[in-house]
């Protein structure tokens, strides 16, 4: 296999916080695997989900690009468009074999049968699943699954001491899919990272066995609610609470899976051969106070911030990339880096060119690894709605410029404008603005700019064909389009 076509491996957890790994510090959850990753590889000490929440995330590491072009403003909300280019499309172009396997959350994933979230045939508009997408071989879910034994509801009450997702025992409501729409009903009990890997490292044997470069993404439901660890794994921490057992123990059971990855990668002698990356796609679950969240029980590491916000406890999240050969064992990269950039990564290693002007909102971290980008050359950009499409309170728009982040509502007087040196201060406990006006009064221009971009891109000026979005775009004034 040619040095520049190597493997791709896109594993990501789900609500894992930045302090939820022992790579970035935390002294009780074990992962073991994670953290000899790290050794064999590199940790982002700055690395950013490309949403607060789950599905704009996955968009941006699949397209490259920010979620509100393509009209996926939150979790369960819009679906993939057929015409956004994907990581999927661009590899099964250049010959990989291509394959999902876990969490999906782009679009449904059936239009024959109520399914999870939104499948069904009340709701065709919103199909879009993977095999859409490039994705020869599938192993897919719509959204959330329980992270042990997915097809059964947990018992777990809430503060009020109801059932928090209906009868135990009973089916949990949601399939696993193939590649031809076939619902998958073997090998589904258990440790859900585990069912996942099953289905994982076969295709990886598989394409080993061929000496065909592969590109695949390993999305993991662990840590999201249902949070539920098997016994053997909730034994690990015996001395902690109920709730604490089953959040860090279906982290340790996720990090094994990552070990038994890593393990077979080298045994089939194709480690040299793939470049994995590691993440989660948004900050931990729950408020502030972890003691109230019930088994939400994630931490961020000192990050002001949780998931569905755009201070860094809601996007700065534990990442790893392992490429042997070119990323130095052990080193850290702390230049800010996105899940936005994985596709313009990869498109830059293969030799892959836009077939159209559309704009990417990623860059490549090729010259990063190489030693050559001590600066992050182009902003990040955020702009996040709440699940109904409304503004989701101060800040909802937001930027970072390699040192500087920027945060806003875009109010008309910009009282709400909030300026943080991450170099510094990645707590952002500090606010700037005042003592940069002309620094804030350029990135606030510069997210006018870019959320004018976006409203263009929704509307279809990216696509060679006529395009009519399924979800209205809001306005900085908050506005209906």
């Amino acid at each position: 296999m040619p040095k520049d076509r190597p493997n791709i491996i896109l594993v990501m957890c789900d609500d894992l916080g930045y302090g939820d790994t022992g790579f970035n510090g935390n002294g009780i959850i074990r992962t073991p695997c994670l953290d000899a990753m790290r050794g064999e590889g590199a940790r982002f000490t700055r690395f950013f989900a490309g949403g607060p929440v789950c599905s704009p995330t996955r968009g941006t590491c699949l397209t490259g690009r920010h979620y509100s072009r393509y009209g996926i403003a939150h979790a369960n909300v819009g679906r993939l468009p057929t015409e956004e280019i994907t990581l999927a499309r661009v590899c099964k172009e250049q010959g990989y074999r291509t394959g999902h396997f876990g969490k999906w959350h782009l679009g449904t994933l059936t239009t024959a049968i109520r399914d999870s979230n939104r499948g069904g045939p009340h709701n065709l508009k919103e199909f879009s699943p993977p095999w859409l997408h490039g994705f020869e071989t599938c192993f897919s879910c719509e959204a959330r699954m329980p992270t042990w034994d997915p097809m059964v509801t947990p018992d777990e009450k809430d503060a009020k001491g109801t059932h928090r997702y209906g009868e135990p025992g009973t089916f949990f409501g949601a399939h696993y899919w193939n590649e031809k729409g076939e619902i998958v009903r073997d090998n589904l009990d258990g440790d859900d990272s585990r069912v996942i890997m099953d289905r994982a490292v076969p295709f990886i044997e598989a394409c080993a066995a061929r000496r065909a470069p592969f590109f695949a993404t390993i999305w993991f439901h662990t840590p999201h609610t249902p949070v539920v660890a098997g016994p053997e794994y909730r034994a690990m921490y015996s001395q902690f609470s109920e709730e604490e057992q089953h959040y860090y123990g279906c982290i340790t059971a996720m990090d094994e899976q990552v070990g038994r990855l890593n393990q077979r990668l080298k045994e089939l002698g194709i480690e040299k051969d793939t470049m994995v990356w590691f993440c989660s796609d948004n900050g931990p679950e729950g408020g502030a106070d972890i003691s109230r969240n019930g088994r939400n029980r994630g931490v961020t590491g000192g990050l002001r911030g949780r998931k569905r916000s755009l201070f860094n406890g809601g996007i700065g999240v534990p990442a790893l990339l392992k490429w042997p050969g070119h990323v130095s064992p052990g080193s850290d990269y702390n230049v800010p880096c996105s899940t936005l950039d994985y596709f313009p990564t990869v498109a830059e290693l293969l030799g892959y060119t836009m077939p159209d002007n559309r704009p990417m909102d990623g860059i490549s971290l090729l010259p990063m690894i190489a030693g050559q980008m001590p600066l992050r050359p182009k902003a990040i950009p955020y702009r996040f709605l709440d699940s109904k499409g409304w503004m989701a309170g101060a800040p909802t728009i937001a930027m970072i410029d390699h040192q500087w982040k920027f945060l806003t509502n875009l109010s008309k007087d910009g009282d709400e404008d909030m300026l943080f040196d991450i170099d510094a201060d990645m707590a952002e406990s500090a606010n700037l603005v005042k003592s940069h006006p002309e620094l804030a009064a350029r990135m606030r221009a510069e997210l006018a700019d870019f959320m004018a971009s976006c409203r263009r891109s929704h509307h279809g000026a990216d696509y060679p064909t006529p395009y009519t979005p399924i979800n209205t775009f809001q306005e900085i004034t908050g506005t209906w389009l």
